[in-house]
C-alpha cells in the first residue's frame, strides 16, 4: 500500500464518519465559548488572549479526533491485516498523519470565525493565520497519530492519549500561540518569522520521529 492509497483510505473513513467530526467541531466551539465566559467581559483582555484560546480549543478537540482515528483499524484486527500487506509502516503512518492533519486544519479554520466573534479579534492577515493553523495542526497530528496508535487498544484511550500527548506538544503550542497573537495584535518587533520558523522546526522533528518509530509501535 502506497502513501497515496493509505491517505485515500483514511480520508474516505473520515468522510464516512463526518457526523463524528461535526461533534468534535462543536466540542471545540463550546470550549471557546466557555473560555470567553471564564475570562469576563473585558474586550481588550479577550482580544489579547484570543490566539491562546483558539489553540486550546483546537488542542482539546484534537484529542477526541485523534483518539478515534485508529478505531477502524482496531475493529476486527484490521490493523493486523494492514501489516500483512506489502506496505511500509511509514506509508501507513504518513497517510494517517496527513489525514489527521487535514482534519485538524479544517477544525482550526472553522473555529477561526468563532474566535473572531467571541473575542472581537480582528484577522487582517487571513492567509498568515491560515498558514499558522496548518503548521500547528501538522505539529499536533504527527505525535498525536503516533500516540493514538500506541493507545488504540487501551480501554481508557480517551484519557491516556492526552496524558501522553500534551507534554510533548507544548513547544508546538507555544510557537503557534505566539505566532497567532503576533498576527492578530501586531508585530512591531518583527518576531513572527522567528516563531513561524520554530514551529516549522518542531513539525519537521515530530514528522521525522513519527515515521521512524511507527513501525515499532504497531509491531508491539
Amino acid at each position: 500500500m502506497s502513501l497515496r492509497l493509505a491517505l485515500g483510505k483514511d480520508l474516505l473513513l473520515q468522510w464516512r464518519t463526518r457526523a463524528q467530526g461535526v461533534a468534535v467541531l462543536m466540542f471545540g466551539a463550546s470550549a471557546l465559548l466557555l473560555f470567553s465566559f471564564a475570562h469576563g467581559p473585558d474586550a481588550s483582555r479577550l482580544r489579547e488572549h484570543a490566539g491562546g484560546f483558539l489553540w486550546l480549543g483546537l488542542l482539546l478537540a484534537s484529542t477526541l479526533a485523534l483518539a478515534d482515528s485508529f478505531q477502524g483499524e482496531t475493529e476486527d484486527d484490521a490493523l493486523e491485516g494492514l501489516r500483512l500487506l506489502p506496505a511500509s509502516p511509514r506509508a501507513l503512518f504518513y497517510g494517517k498523519a496527513l489525514a489527521n492533519g487535514f482534519q485538524l486544519t479544517a477544525i482550526g479554520v472553522t473555529l477561526l470565525p468563532v474566535m473572531v466573534v467571541l473575542f472581537d479579534a480582528p484577522v487582517d492577515r487571513l492567509l498568515a493565520v491560515l498558514g499558522i493553523i496548518a503548521l500547528g495542526a501538522a505539529g499536533l497530528s504527527a505525535p498525536g497519530t503516533l500516540y493514538a496508535a500506541m493507545t488504540a487498544r487501551a480501554r481508557a484511550r480517551q484519557t491516556l492519549l492526552p496524558l501522553l500527548l500534551f507534554p510533548l506538544v507544548v513547544p508546538v503550542l507555544l510557537a503557534a500561540v505566539k505566532a497567532t497573537e503576533l498576527v492578530i495584535l501586531g508585530d512591531p518587533m518583527e518576531q513572527l518569522r522567528s516563531w513561524t520558523l520554530l514551529l516549522v522546526a518542531f513539525d519537521v522533528v515530530h514528522w521525522s520521529l513519527g515515521g521512524l518509530f511507527f513501525g515499532r509501535v504497531v509491531e508491539e
